[in-house]
């Protein structure tokens, strides 16, 4: 008889955003006649700029003829992609190397197949509340993890605690859900702690393009000592609406090595290399071709117009919680508004009042964990129009 992996009897029955959708599918069959404004999701309702449309047309016309026509492509992206990230890091005065770059389908598939590398028993710190993928993953490994508290208290920025051990620290910056982002001497702090515990740091910087505060890190390796420490991962998700098209990339540092159990030094560099060239076969030449679109003069300037687009959505969020005397956090930096659910009420039930009542979907903190309990996170990618119209529904029913 096959055995399964029972660690999956460790999952919550229904991933966060699954739940999401079922309910607001039962609220539609149910009102078909009300609007439902959806804040939950962080997905773009910006199309694709033109120079990536472009360049993904182009790639398409390669493949129609047997001169430029591409078969199977490198496991780890074509050079043309790798080296328009080294640019893109270098802007930022951030030095990385080609054949460290490894070119994904997207930054949560990567976050989750990282975990091949390590051990079960390493010790796993996680931020509580944090994006569900970095728990289930490694509940799926049947790992245990030691949470750290990110709080009111903290400004939901929880910096390491010296007497408390890890193997693989997970940070998010600016974070999902909260929208809080580290300075660099905060970071700094977390490199030394990695450092000194011999650990690895998985630095998620999916939401970098958001940081329009010029002290601020873009990337865990403008930190000193970073690249002996830490894999970064990042996604064009969110910087070129590549949610539908996916295409993402993670930073693997050569200096980056772990002894073994016998002793014998590993690259994790390489090894990545091994796991991503035996089971992943790449992502689709067309696809690259539009990523690497994103990268020109031209891509980056219309990428960023649609960030400010996003970012105003966040200010009409954010105008309207001041006008409320609702804390919150994030709105600035980051995609995101994390809120004090009114009336202290927990964030499920705030869920379902703000369907039934606003018809406006968010997604509640408890999803990210127990210090989520009583918050809510409202995305920006809405369109303006549906921002502004859920917004003052919003401010009708408090």
């Amino acid at each position: 008889m096959a055995r399964l992996n029972e660690n999956y009897l460790n999952l919550k029955e229904s991933y966060l955003f699954s739940e999401i959708a079922h309910r607001v599918a039962a609220y539609t069959q149910a009102n078909p006649d009300k609007k439902v404004i959806r804040l939950g999701i962080g997905d773009v309702t910006r199309p694709l700029s033109s120079e990536v449309i472009d360049a993904l047309h182009q790639g398409v016309n390669d493949m129609a003829d047997g001169s430029t026509f591409k078969g199977y492509g490198p496991e780890q992206g074509y050079d043309f992609v790798r080296n328009a990230v080294v640019e893109y890091y270098s802007k930022s005065g951030v030095s990385i190397d080609a054949s460290e770059v490894f070119v994904s389908d997207g930054a949560k598939s990567d976050t989750g197949n990282i975990t091949d590398l390590f051990a079960q028993d390493n010790v796993i710190l996680i931020p509580d509340p944090v994006y569900p993928v970095y728990v289930d993953t490694n509940i799926m490994n049947g790992r245990n993890i030691t949470y750290i508290d990110a709080n009111v208290a903290n400004n939901f920025l929880p910096m390491p605690d010296p007497s408390v051990h890890a193997d693989i620290i997970y940070i998010c910056s600016p974070n999902n859900p909260t929208g809080a982002a580290y300075n660099h001497e905060q970071l700094k702090v977390w490199v030394d702690y990695a450092l000194a515990n011999e650990a690895i740091i998985l630095y998620d910087s999916a939401y970098e393009c958001f940081i329009t505060d010029p002290s601020l890190p873009r990337s865990i390796f403008a930190i000193e000592g970073a690249k002996k420490c830490a894999i970064e991962f990042c996604s064009l998700s969110k910087t070129a609406g590549f949610t539908g098209t996916r295409c993402g990339y993670t930073i693997v540092p050569k200096d980056l090595k772990v002894a073994s159990s016998t002793g014998k030094e590993m690259s994790l560099n390489a090894m990545w290399n091994r796991r991503q060239t035996t089971k992943f076969n790449g992502v689709s030449y067309i696809v690259q071709k539009g990523a690497a679109a994103v990268f020109s003069e031209a891509g980056m300037a219309q990428c960023k117009e649609n960030i400010a687009y996003y970012q105003e959505n966040a200010r009409i969020i954010a105008e309207c919680l001041d006008r409320k005397g609702i804390r919150y956090f994030g709105g600035v930096n980051s995609p995101y508004i994390w809120f004090e659910c009114p009336n202290g009420m927990e964030s499920w039930e705030f869920f379902d009042y703000l369907l039934n009542n606003a018809q406006v979907v968010g997604t509640p903190g408890a999803g990210f964990g127990n210090n989520g309990k009583n918050f809510f996170r409202l995305t920006a990618f809405g369109t303006k129009e549906n921002t502004i119209e859920a917004m003052e529904r919003f401010d009708k029913l408090f």
